[in-house]
């Protein structure tokens, strides 16, 4: 069923969600430089894929760390101070990145990314349900979606600059220099934050709801927020264990060397990501957000157990397709398990934040499997994700033809 075409955005609220994309295509940055920085450690530092994911499990280590403590502090303070502190944290993380250099010290690198991850969960924690607040409730998956296509954006820019900057033509090691595109990013983020600190941004009231008896109800009384925060957490062990190896599964193959496999997650997978955002926004105008994510959670499905039963160029067609199919599963996730939970809005917020802790569990598990194995049987773990995700759009679709 077909919904009315309504507005994208609310008229007085242009300005301040423009100001808010900014952030997406910040945080975008820093999430791709992961997945080029697990290569170079492998071999700059001669550690295994085990070991390497610990990139992406500190960084999203401060997602889980931070997440509850960023919703406190947004729902006192309000999103846009939540969003200056937030970039604050992002550029001392980055600078922490000079005496890491410095030093050649893994440890020190990894603390920068945990800073560098408590700051996101601001920047996160305020922007994505802002997003769903400036215009109508009807649109809210739908612009969720374009803003996070602008995140698509910054994926694509970061694994193209850090993979010229690190790996040599022959794909071999570049320059080495990984502090140096940490510190242009906080020299940005700090200029982004003093904009943030200079203006106002308009905060959303939200009214208790309450039952037939009067009562407020409870935010864990909403079953669809639990289990969409299951599902969330699930989206984020496949998405990221993907990204996280997507280099090493290209460069085992055969395929390519390391350079042109940055390249490849750049325009090919990262590309079709940010495509898929920008056509999943435009087309949940006019279809509703529950089928759309099931249509996308049935391919993605479909895509990695394609890898998985390691049919050559196939298999890498249909890895770089699960990008587009993939690409709206966060966004509308996280809209539909805050819709209809009014004053709950900014806590629930926060704990769907947690989420990205399967940034931790998905890569260390991929690892794992590859160190043992190799990387084709290794995606059993995202293919395992996605099924969850399957059957949340698959029981939410259900509930929103009931209704």
């Amino acid at each position: 069923m077909k919904q009315k075409r309504v507005p994208l955005i609310g008229e007085s609220y242009l300005v301040p969600f423009i100001l808010i994309i900014s952030l997406f295509f910040l945080w975008g940055f820093a999430h791709a430089i992961l997945d080029v920085l697990n290569k170079h450690f492998q071999e700059l530092l001669h550690i295994t894929k085990t070991h390497s994911a610990m990139i992406q499990a500190m960084m999203y280590l401060g997602y889980f760390v931070m997440a509850i403590p960023a919703g406190l502090f947004i729902t006192r303070f309000g999103y846009r101070r939540g969003v200056v502190f937030g970039l604050l944290l992002y550029g001392l993380g980055s600078f922490i990145f000079i005496p890491g250099q410095h030093y050649m010290s893994f440890n020190l690198f990894l603390f920068a990314l945990f800073v560098i991850g408590c700051g996101l969960t601001f920047l996160e924690t305020a922007a994505n349900p802002y997003a769903t607040e400036l215009g109508p409730k009807e649109t809210a998956a739908s612009r969720l979606n374009f803003a996070q296509s602008f995140n698509g954006l910054g994926c694509i820019c970061a694994p193209i600059l850090t993979g010229l900057l690190l790996f040599s033509d022959d794909g071999g090691q570049g320059s080495g220099n990984v502090a140096l595109p940490y510190v242009c990013m906080g020299v940005v983020v700090l200029l982004v934050a003093l904009i943030f600190s200079r203006i106002k941004l308009p905060e959303i009231e939200h009214e208790k709801e309450v039952d037939a008896e009067g009562h407020v109800v409870g935010l864990w009384s909403h079953r669809l927020f639990v289990f969409g925060l299951i599902a969330l957490f699930a989206y984020e062990i496949g998405e990221i264990s993907i990204n996280s190896f997507f280099i090493n599964y290209v460069v085992e193959q055969g395929w390519m060397h390391a350079r042109e496999a940055s390249w490849v997650l750049s325009f090919g997978g990262l590309g079709l990501f940010m495509l898929g955002r920008f056509a999943g926004s435009w087309i949940m105008r006019s279809v509703r957000a529950e089928k759309m994510l099931f249509c996308c959670a049935s391919g993605v499905v479909v895509t990695t157990t394609l890898v998985l039963l390691n049919l050559g160029m196939v298999s890498l067609v249909a890895l770089l397709c699960g990008y587009a199919f993939e690409a709206i599963m966060f966004p509308t996730i996280f809209a539909l398990s805050l819709r209809g939970l009014g004053v709950h809005t900014k806590r629930a917020s926060s704990f769907l934040m947690m989420t990205p802790v399967g940034g931790v569990v998905g890569p260390l598990l991929m690892g794992l499997v590859a160190d043992y194995s190799n990387m084709v049987v290794s995606f059993i773990v995202p293919l395992a994700a996605y099924v969850v995700v399957w059957f949340y759009a698959h029981h939410i679709l259900s509930v929103s033809r009931a209704s």
